[in-house]
């Protein structure tokens, strides 16, 4: 009937995760208690949210939207999970005081920007590359392998490099909370897994649909996600 289901669950998980977020903002601003924790949370998901919503059309270009099935855990993941679990620090932030000194609020910030950076700008590069494979990446004629895989810029450093990048987001999405507790790390711990699992299956999907062209990216680009690491 002319719905992208999988746009229009995810649409509403954002838009529930935010929905909480500012839920959580306002009982902190009642209650007097609102900190600079707060607000860099707050700030920090607004953006991310806000962006994606800019920028869905990169969406189209990643697994969620190519290759994973429409089924329970799509759904259950968009109306679910994303809301309510990805807004565990702002519930944590209101019972528990965290003072940041201002190195912290630089530090953070760093990592939203450094992981924002990186996020987005390996999904643009692959989604402007599928458009118009002789588009300049980084002002240089970009690096194909086969004619079909992507070699240069954030692809030149790592196969999933936009993997880190939201792994530096969710992580930044925490650290106002301090490291005084595990449960505001839920997200980023999560994520962790749940990547690698997807790497690993993004790699062997890639491989049967590649071969030979995916074998030579491999040498090409020896890193997975974190470049001299993994």
């Amino acid at each position: 009937m002319g719905i992208d289901l999988k746009f229009f669950f995810v649409r509403a998980g954002m838009m529930g995760w935010l929905l909480i977020n500012l839920s959580v903002l306002a009982k902190s601003i009642q209650d007097g208690t609102l900190s600079k924790s707060m607000i860099l949370f707050q700030l920090f998901c607004a953006l991310y949210i806000l962006d994606y919503f800019v920028h869905e059309e990169f969406m189209t270009s990643t697994w969620d939207i190519i290759a994973e099935r429409l089924g329970f855990m799509l759904v259950f993941g968009d109306l679910v999970w994303i809301p309510f679990t990805f807004s565990i620090q702002g519930w944590w932030l209101l019972v528990n005081e965290v003072e940041l000194t201002t190195a912290a609020v630089i530090a953070n910030c760093l990592v939203f920007l450094i992981g924002y950076m990186v996020f987005r700008g390996a999904n643009k590069q692959k989604h402007v590359f599928k458009k118009n494979p002789k588009a300049p990446i980084w002002g240089k004629p970009p690096k194909v392998i086969g004619g079909k895989l992507l070699a240069s810029g954030y692809w030149g450093i790592a196969r999933h490099c936009n993997y880190l990048g939201d792994l530096l987001l969710a992580l930044s999405f925490s650290l106002p909370c301090g490291i005084s507790s595990p449960i505001p790390y839920f997200y980023p711990i999560y994520l962790l897994i749940l990547l690698i699992w997807r790497e690993r299956r993004d790699e062997s999907r890639c491989a049967e649909k590649y071969k030979e062209i995916w074998a030579e990216y491999r040498k090409r680009v020896p890193w997975r996600i974190l470049p001299y690491v993994y």
